[in-house]
């Protein structure tokens, strides 16, 4: 039973301790790796047994060691014998930080490998003090076979290795001097790329710099220069050392969006950059929370963002990206960089002088990459010399033009705009100076994109020029228009160094045209759409109707019966005044899908869906309205309504023809007697002369020439000569009878051929002119248009080409402008007018008075003349509030540098009587009769007699 128990208690020891195997120690040998003869114990908290290596003559014993430092879990054993008869002194050496092998899941990040040493015989060996390793002194004695128990930091001992003292020094020696080199370069490079940005101050030094400091500081980590500066050495710097690799993806990442710019037209680029702050404080706190974490993820991202940026930078290459092509080889070498690094982690390359050398690369690395951005930054600052004549000359001029400066630096993404922009916005001094990013919040939203297209556009061609119209919104909310006329400045070495221009503000100019082109489809007196814009919605409709819901649209037709009498009973601007009213009562009667526009003088369109058996009830609702009194001064104005209603015809040629049905219905209502309503029967247009069949009519007479001119002598009150005429077209219908030239325009209008009468008729009599002219008779000619569709942009050149043809002298063919058609469109007719005297033309303003235009409209207007109708003169002479009034009217046409001309002066003593208030020409039967041809004229025959 003894036995049994003994041999138990022997196998139990044997389990728990064997004996460890002795590694001679040779005199010859510098260094002796003694990893693989070591043997681990893991978790042993109390107390270690273990049998000692067998001496020279072969002897074991069993030794017990406790803990000399608090916490001891992990042990190692080695043997070590000296088979000399010399005492030998060895260092036994464990490297803090190995990176061979270190691993990426879970990755050895360093720590205090050995905390003790307890030999089986012997004095405990002597710490040496090392800031990158545990460095023991060991002394063998001759023939001595000695155990060491190791106390182990944690469960990691990578590498254990026996050295000769001299031979270590050595080592260490050499090793100093390669990495004193490699800090020193680091270093350098770190404070000149700093120093770099300070004096440049784009994004990409800046990024430069970061990649240069953090290349600075991994190394200035990895060979241990820190220890002496960091209180808590080791675990510090494991946790430096996870920071700084976390910091090295951090900067390889933002170094590539600063330099590809490719965040720029989504971020600041300084907001980029900042945006890394946070994440840089995160992994700051994380490196020293859970340092293995960090440097887990980021040895797993560092690839990954290599990868995606060389995938940027060869996407960008194709593209044409010079800043790509340049760093495209440097980056292929840092891939490489990376897979060295890769299999040295893992272990597949774990030599002594690999973690030195990928040091040493990776600085070369940053030097390449800051290389790149210097050969980048600075290769195209020069401007070409081509470029940088006159610029004396162009800068003086640039002043004189008092334009606004825009500059845009390329190199620092940075946009200089002068302040008078920041002025007339409102905005804060410095608003407008920055990256293009900035200008965002300022630039309409709809103009945003375009602005960023027009720039990236720009940069990519390499050419070119910007001329293009932004909107800004100012401090008080209002959005001002500015024209951005650039270009590209090119460098010696082709590449784009900046874009300079001038901002113009273009407000005033827009608005004009925004008035323009709002006149032109809507009633300047009442705002309502007018026939042409009406007109188009009566064809949208159309087009978007079926036969059952044409059947509920009409068109209506709405006229009042005595506005005449309104307007000659109160005047012209009570008129007017009623006008808006009636504009307010159809607006307000009518459903919101329904439309109203004002058509002509004091016709208005109504646009309607209607129940086809309530259309009764509707035309009662409009003439109830229209009928309501308005009160005016101690009197009430009645306003008596017709109406014309017209359904939507899908079989209709146009949107005229439907209009033209409301309009005979209307005429229909009129005959009736007024103040009623009637629907459109197809019998109308068979029985009517108007409309269609008149104006085919109409065309017959124009190829049989049966459109004869009149021509109405214009007397001089000064000389009392006949110096010109005023041209009247008529026309003799067989059963409608004569037709005036207003009539006969309107005619024409139905098969659209009125713009090209009114120009033919324009044209000869000004061939008629020039045959007076060129007879010996200085002679002028009025010819008034009365169409607003006369009056357009082409009307200049049509007239310029007229009066070459007929080669007249300049203000020889007077031009009537009726005065409604000014007041319905001022400041197209301001311009008009001008370009109209430029091109040799004499403008006059005819039915002056009739319309009560804006007197800063007749101030801008650069007129020859005006012409009152008889209406302001028929009873001149008779009473005295009358030759008030017409003096006083005279006297605003003088005001404005105008001739005077009245028209329908029947006698002498009324032409005396107008010569006294004021007029300088006159037109009617007192000066004799209207003729067809020249020969005619009597009075003028006994003129030239006279003369």
């Amino acid at each position: 039973m003894m036995r049994w128990l003994l041999a138990a208690l022997m196998t139990l020891v044997s389990v728990n301790a064997h004996a460890v195997e002795a590694v001679p120690v040779s005199n010859n040998a510098p260094v002796t790796d003694l990893r693989p003869f070591a043997e681990i114990y893991l978790d042993e908290p109390d107390r270690l047994q273990v049998s000692t290596a067998p001496d020279i003559n072969g002897v074991v014993q069993r030794i017990e060691v406790t803990p000399t430092h608090e916490g001891t879990r992990h042990w190692a054993v080695i043997g070590l014998q000296n088979p000399g008869d010399e005492q030998l002194d060895r260092l036994l050496v464990a490297q803090h930080h190995r990176l061979a092998g270190s691993g990426v899941v879970h990755p050895d990040l360093g720590s205090v490998r050995i905390v003790g040493i307890t030999p089986s015989e012997g004095f405990p060996p002597q710490r040496v003090p090392s800031t990158e390793a545990d460095v023991f002194l060991i002394t063998l004695d001759p023939g001595a076979t000695v155990t060491f128990v190791l106390e182990l930091g944690d469960d990691n001992l990578p590498m254990l290795r026996l050295w000769e003292p001299n031979a270590y020094r050595d080592s260490q020696n050499a090793y100093t001097l390669f990495k004193g080199i490699i800090v020193g370069i680091a270093g350098l490079m770190a404070l000149f790329f700093l120093a770099m940005f300070v004096i440049k101050g784009t994004m990409m030094f800046a990024a430069s710099a970061v990649l240069a400091w953090v290349g600075f500081g991994y190394v200035l980590i990895d060979f241990a220069f820190l220890a002496d500066i960091v209180a808590t050495r080791l675990a510090s710097e494991t946790a430096l050392r996870a920071f700084s690799e976390a910091m090295l993806v951090i900067s390889l990442a933002a170094f590539v969006l600063s330099y590809l710019q490719i965040a720029r037209w989504r971020l600041r680029q300084t907001s980029l950059l900042l945006a890394f702050l946070p994440l840089t404080a995160v992994a700051g706190w994380l490196s020293f929370q859970t340092p293995e974490l960090v440097a887990q993820i980021s040895r797993q991202a560092l690839p990954v963002v290599a990868l995606l940026g060389l995938f940027s930078i060869i996407v960008a290459a194709i593209r044409g990206n010079e800043r790509a092509v340049m760093i495209l080889p440097t980056w292929v070498l840092l891939i490489g960089w990376i897979v060295a690094a890769g299999l040295t982690v893992v272990g597949d390359i774990s030599n002594d002088f690999v973690q030195p050398a990928l040091n040493g690369g990776l600085v070369l690395l940053v030097l390449l990459i800051g290389f790149t951005v210097m050969q980048h930054a600075f290769a195209g600052t020069t401007i070409a010399p081509a470029l940088a004549k006159n610029v004396e000359r162009d800068v003086l001029a640039l002043a004189g033009a008092g334009d606004i400066v825009w500059d845009w630096d390329l190199q620092r993404d940075h946009i200089t705009c002068g302040a008078e922009a920041e002025r007339l916005l409102g905005l804060d001094r410095g608003a407008l100076q920055g990256p293009p990013q900035d200008w965002f919040p300022a630039l309409h939203p709809q103009d945003r994109d375009r602005f960023r297209a027009v720039l990236e556009a720009t940069t990519e061609r390499r050419r070119g020029r910007i001329n293009d119209l932004f909107r800004f919104r100012g401090q008080d909310g209002h959005f001002r228009w500015f024209r951005l006329r650039a270009r590209p400045v090119i460098g010696t070495d082709g590449e784009i160094i900046r874009c300079v221009g001038t901002l113009t503000d273009q407000t005033e100019a827009k608005t004009v045209e925004e008035r323009l082109l709002h006149d032109s489809v809507y009633d300047n007196l009442t705002g309502l759409p007018n026939q042409a814009l009406f007109l188009d919605r009566i064809e949208m409709a159309r087009a978007w109707s079926n036969e059952q819901t044409a059947q509920r649209l009409f068109v209506c037709v709405v006229n009042p019966d005595n506005f005449a009498e309104i307007n000659d009973q109160y005047g012209q601007s009570v008129g007017d005044s009623v006008l808006l009213t009636m504009a307010r009562r159809l607006g307000r009667i009518l459903r919101r899908h329904d439309s109203v526009a004002r058509l002509s003088g004091d016709s208005f369109g109504l646009l309607v869906y209607s129940d086809p058996n309530k259309l009764e009830e509707l035309s009662e609702r409009v003439r109830q309205a229209m009928g309501a009194p308005i009160p005016f001064a101690d009197e009430e104005i009645v306003v008596i309504c017709s109406l014309g209603i017209a359904g939507i015809d899908l079989k209709a040629e146009n949107a005229a023809e439907i209009l033209d049905n409301a309009e005979l219905a209307l005429r229909r209502a009129k005959r009736q007697g007024g103040d009623r309503a009637e629907v459109f029967d197809p019998l109308m247009r068979r029985l009517n002369m108007s409309g269609r069949s008149l104006a085919r009519d109409l065309k017959r007479a124009i190829a049989e020439d049966r459109v004869k001119l009149q021509f109405r002598p214009v007397q001089d009150f000064e000389s009392g000569k006949v110096t010109g005429y005023e041209a009247v077209p008529t026309w003799q219908h067989p059963l409608q009878g004569p037709l005036s030239w207003s009539e006969l325009l309107e005619v024409a209008s139905h098969e659209n051929m009125a713009l090209q009468m009114a120009l033919a008729t324009l044209d000869r009599c000004a061939q008629t002119l020039g045959e007076w002219r060129s007879s010996g008779n200085p002679l002028t000619l009025m010819v008034t248009l009365p169409i607003a569709e006369a009056f357009r942009s082409e009307l200049v050149g049509d007239i310029k080409t007229i009066i070459a043809r007929a080669r007249l002298e300049p203000g020889a063919l007077q031009i009537g402008v009726p005065e409604r058609i000014v007041t319905d469109n001022p400041e197209f007719c301001v311009q008009l007018v001008t370009r109209l005297r430029d091109v040799g033309a004499s403008v006059w303003l005819v039915d002056f008075a009739r319309r009560t235009s804006a007197p800063t409209v007749l101030s801008r207007l650069s007129i020859d003349g005006v012409r009152f109708d008889e209406g302001l003169t028929a009873h001149v002479g008779e009473r005295p509030r009358t030759d008030k009034l017409a003096e006083a009217m005279f006297g605003v046409a003088g005001a404005l540098g105008a001739k005077v001309m009245v028209a329908g002066v029947e006698t002498d003593a009324q032409a005396a009587k107008l010569k006294a208030l004021g007029a300088n020409f006159g037109v009617g039967p007192a000066f004799g009769r209207a003729v067809t041809s020249l020969g005619k004229s009597k009075k003028l025959q006994t003129q030239q007699a006279a003369e």
